[in-house]
């Protein structure tokens, strides 16, 4: 049994500020400047997929016919120093009918998490971090002339909607891996690393370009915006990998959008091998809801505890919805659904519950 070193992440609000991040991605097509692509209400996304195994729930996920679907990473199961392997794995994920089924259905936009990226739990010390992600992105298809190939890691971002039309989405995708410090490892680690919430302030996860990369962006306007963390960012510490391994990260980020004043931010998440959604309270700001989808066809035997949940966990194969009603009340829903299409998570968030309090 897993040493558990629970410590509430809120006993480090007040303790730390702010910092800052940089790059314009379009979904199609390509170019120079930041593009608007149509409107958009239905997004999908999973994480945690291995390519030795099948993977029918895409074909659910396509009976849902989203506009565009998020892989959140771990798409495949690499873990390797063998680019020729690497590239080998991606190769049999893509001849996946169900697979192309999807590409062929939607758009498809993607970051990694560990085990895409190279190697279980690694950060910026994994030597063939470069080489990944060239093999990376030739297999998502990113354009040539895209600003992802101008700047170490694969942090992008992507804009839907006119400005000014009420209807203006942003989706904002992290590099978890390619900065990230080693976290802090507990003195007597089971079966699955535990980790302690490390306070170095000399250590980072997204790496000093990124955050004021995303600094930028979250000074852009956007009537909604989507964070998506190959980690979690919203639950409660639990020593696996995530956000709150590094609690002064965490509030960097918490810190970054009070001071951007960057409004109807939604976080999605993966890596954990089962779905469930979030809520942090944040003082002096609006909630912040992290969205976990993390099992499209690897799933888990019991869930960690999580006092930041809301409603009841999916254990089984699952994959995220984000529904957005756009209108006079414009609304979020947040769902899980498992294989049948059945919504196991489900909740409505008016955007007007993501904004700031006037003082």
């Amino acid at each position: 049994m897993r040493r558990r070193h629970c410590q509430p992440i809120l006993l480090f609000f007040a303790a730390f500020g702010c910092a800052a991040a940089m790059a314009q991605n379009p979904v199609s097509p390509p170019a120079t400047a930041p593009a608007i692509n149509p409107s958009i209400s239905r997004i999908a996304f999973g994480s945690c997929s291995t390519q030795d195994e099948p993977q029918p729930i895409l074909r659910t996920v396509t009976d849902w016919q989203p506009e565009l679907f998020i892989y959140l990473g771990d798409n495949i199961y690499g873990d390797t120093r063998d680019m020729q392997l690497l590239q080998a794995k991606y190769e049999k994920l893509g001849s996946r009918p169900e697979f192309q089924q999807l590409r062929a259905s939607m758009p498809v936009i993607a970051t990694w998490d560990d085990h895409d990226y190279g190697e279980n739990d690694a950060g910026r010390e994994y030597p063939f971090r470069e080489q990944s992600k060239q093999i990376f992105l030739r297999f998502w298809n990113e354009p040539e002339q895209s600003t992802r190939r101008e700047h170490p890691g694969i942090y992008t971002s992507y804009r839907f909607g006119d400005l000014g039309s009420g209807q203006s989405l942003q989706i904002i995708l992290l590099d978890t891996r390619s900065f990230r410090d080693p976290p802090l490892k507990a003195p007597f680690s089971s079966w699955k690393n535990d980790y302690l919430p490390d306070t170095d302030p000399q250590k980072t996860l997204l790496g000093a370009e990124q955050w004021e990369w995303l600094k930028q962006r979250l000074l852009e306007p956007a009537d909604l915006r989507i964070i998506g963390s190959s980690i979690q960012f919203g639950h409660e510490y639990n020593g696996w990998e995530s956000w709150t391994n590094f609690p002064r990260e965490l509030m960097r980020m918490v810190s970054l959008i009070q001071e951007t004043r960057a409004e109807g931010v939604v976080f999605i998440s993966g890596d954990v091998h089962w779905g469930e959604l979030s809520r942090l309270q944040v003082p002096g700001g609006y909630p912040l809801y992290d969205l976990t989808a993390s099992g499209l066809n690897r799933d888990w035997e019991y869930v960690e505890p999580n006092g930041n949940r809301i409603g009841e966990a999916c254990m089984d194969f699952h994959f995220g919805m984000i529904h957005i009603a756009w209108g006079a009340s414009p609304s979020v829903q947040l769902r899980v659904h498992d294989m049948t299409g059945r919504a196991r998570v489900r909740r409505t968030v008016r955007l007007s519950e993501l904004k700031f309090r006037e003082q």
